[in-house]
Formats: C-alpha cells, sequence, structure tokens
C-alpha cells in the first residue's frame, strides 16, 4: 500500500494500472492534513511501473492543490493543476 498526504479534498475512486483499488483516509491531523492509503489490487514486481489515477473533487480549503488559468501557462491554452504534496509516511 502507500500513504498520499491530503487536505480537504473528497476521493470517488482510485485505480492502479486500470485496476480499481481500495482506499480509505486515516484520522485528521491538525498541519499535515488526512493521510490516504491507498491498496494496491495486485502485488508489484521490482521496477514495476504503476500508473495511479485518482478521480478526485478539491473544495476551497484545499491549500495543497493550486490551479494556473490557461493564461499563466506557457501554451495559454489548458489550465494547470499542481500540488506541493509530498509522500507522508504517518
Amino acid at each position: 500500500s502507500q500513504v498520499l498526504d491530503t487536505k480537504d479534498i473528497q476521493v470517488f475512486k482510485v485505480t492502479i494500472n486500470g485496476q480499481d483499488a481500495q482506499f480509505a483516509f486515516g484520522e485528521k491531523h491538525s498541519f499535515k492534513g488526512t493521510p490516504l492509503e491507498i491498496t494496491f489490487p495486485k502485488e508489484l514486481r521490482r521496477g514495476q511501473e504503476a500508473i495511479v489515477e485518482i478521480s478526485f473533487e478539491s473544495s476551497p480549503n484545499s491549500s495543497a492543490l493550486q490551479w494556473f488559468t490557461p493564461e499563466q501557462t506557457s501554451g495559454k491554452k489548458h489550465p494547470f493543476l499542481f500540488s506541493q504534496c509530498q509522500v507522508e509516511f504517518f
């Protein structure tokens, strides 16, 4: 499994390499946010790549997620979402 740091988001679905994965939120921490633990649907081999897709909705309180409008990007065509979060182990 893998633990990600989150803050005030709603997660609808997680897939790993196209397969549904189980996920659960841990106990909320005052400044670290809420850990999101993702359980892999099957064990990966050492060195095997995994594509993790998370369907989520953020809120105005989701301070770790920030958006650039299309005008703020170099291509000026699409918005851009980025995160300051890093993997946290609780």
